[in-house]
């Protein structure tokens, strides 16, 4: 058993680093995400440079990543099997050897962890998330709203579940590893110098690069 969740960690870690964002910003004409904005290799950051679409896109991927993670690990070793490769991703993803151990915060990637445990918690956490960033304009709130709601919430619906401290004691690990990630955004939130999304921008930003692409392709 031992041997079957080295596994498990070896192949989440090596999924999660594939780079999401690098990748879809090479496809939007971004050589490396890593060299604009924060730097991150994260939603946010595709978000601020390149729009929407991307950074959905983005998201998508690196939830995926997580997702399957737990899939693997669950047909190798059971639950927890899943909730190792679930958080080896989530690491993979935080510290990717292919980048340098630099890359993102991991909630995308920890949304795909949520949805294997249990899917009605993955929708609330991202209603939540969603409607935080629609009143205070930040992401690092929202995220950090949902970081801290994903162990209570997951304490409190999986209760009575086999294996219950299991899903707990993970839940509880995603969540330490977000808030580390989260470090520089805590601080310059108590500075009052956290950055807010600006939507507009955001839209000039999405309109731009999407022109781009249509005369790239009409070339």
């Amino acid at each position: 058993m031992v041997l079957k969740c080295i596994l498990c960690a070896v192949i989440g870690y090596a999924l999660g680093n594939i780079p999401s964002g690098v990748l879809i910003s090479k496809i939007y004409g971004i050589h490396d995400i890593r060299k604009h904005g924060s730097g991150n290799t994260g939603t946010t950051n595709v978000l601020r440079t390149l729009g929407w679409l991307p950074s959905v896109l983005t998201l998508v991927l690196d939830c995926l990543k997580g997702y399957v993670a737990c899939l693997i690990g669950a047909r190798i070793a059971g639950d927890p099997g899943m909730l190792i490769g679930g958080l080896g991703a989530i690491l993979g993803h935080d510290f990717p050897a292919s980048l340098g151990f630099k890359g993102g915060k991991g909630i995308a990637t920890s949304l795909g962890l949520i949805i294997a445990i249990n899917p009605w918690i993955a929708l609330g956490e991202l209603l939540v998330q969603i409607i935080a960033v629609v009143l205070t304009r930040y992401m690092s709130i929202a995220s950090l709203i949902t970081t801290v709601a994903f162990p209570v919430v997951t304490g409190i619906l999986c209760r009575g579940r086999e294996n219950y401290g299991l899903f707990l004691g993970a839940a509880c690990v995603a969540a330490v590893l977000s808030l580390f990630g989260h470090r520089s955004n805590i601080q310059r939130l108590i500075r009052g110098e956290e950055n807010r999304l600006d939507f507009d921008k955001i839209s000039q930003v999405s309109r731009k690069v999407m022109d781009r692409m249509k005369r790239k392709q009409g070339r």
